[in-house]
């Protein structure tokens, strides 16, 4: 599983690196070349999209390292059969939800098939969609990957109050 993890760690990490070194430069150069008189006539396009690609891959990185905002210390501190439900529930909801998310990507790919950007148009919209599914499933993995983990950090006794900081979910 750890080796499972760090791959999926390093191609995440390469992905939205790649990603969000792309969007920087296009928006330099786009910002450049306005300032300058002119344009890229893909940028208003491609920025966005770029934009969604680097938030959904990013968030499964986020994912798999387990720093998505939560309730850690609140949780702890429950009874050890609340805190197993309460930790169970949100599990669940977030699986279904990332699930759902993958599901309704893969059926907009069949909605958008024959469609292609207007600026680009060997662009499919099928491609720049596909985003959806497999990051959605790349969360999933994440989520799975890094649950016996969070199970076996939701049997940890809580800190003691003195040693509680803002980051000490990350602990």
């Amino acid at each position: 599983m750890q080796a499972l993890s760090r791959l999926l760690g390093l191609t995440l990490e390469i992905v939205a690196g790649s990603l969000l070194v792309a969007l920087a430069l296009l928006v330099s150069v786009a910002a450049t070349l306005r300032y300058a008189g002119t344009g890229i006539s893909f940028y208003d396009e491609v920025a966005p999209i770029l934009l969604s690609w680097v938030t959904f891959f990013g968030a499964a990185l986020v994912a798999l390292n387990r720093g998505h905002l939560g309730f850690d210390n609140v949780i702890r501190a429950m009874p050890e059969t609340l805190r197993r439900a309460a930790f169970v529930l949100s599990e669940t909801l977030v699986l279904v939800f990332f699930f759902a998310l993958a599901w309704g990507g893969y059926r907009l790919l069949d909605i958008a098939q024959g469609e292609h950007l207007v600026t680009l148009p060997w662009v499919s919209s099928p491609f720049v969609q596909s985003v959806m599914p497999i990051a959605s499933l790349s969360f999933v993995a994440a989520e799975l990957l890094t649950l016996p983990q969070a199970w076996e950090k939701l049997h940890a006794p809580p800190p003691p109050p003195d040693m509680l900081t803002e980051s000490s979910h990350l602990e």
